[in-house]
């Protein structure tokens, strides 16, 4: 399901709107105030990359390059 952001033209909020086939204009309302005028927003795809999903545990962590999660930023 295609998700799309944006900005509204009223009130400045963003927010995200679930197509379920293709963009539709009737379908684009902002949530805070109802308007209809807005501007799309470009965003990130978000992407997944096949293959199991494992967590590490402390005990095979190596200190390689600042531990676990390439900097230690995962707090494992």
């Amino acid at each position: 399901m295609p998700i799309f952001d944006y900005v509204c033209g009223e009130c400045g909020t963003t927010y995200d709107i679930y197509h379920k086939v293709r963009e539709v204009a009737e379908d684009i309302l902002c949530p805070s105030c109802g308007s209809t005028r807005y501007k799309k927003l470009i965003s990130a795809p978000a992407v997944s990359i096949g293959g199991k999903s494992t967590s590490p545990s402390s005990s095979s962590c190596s200190t390689d390059f600042g531990g676990c999660c390439g900097g230690g930023s995962c707090g494992i």
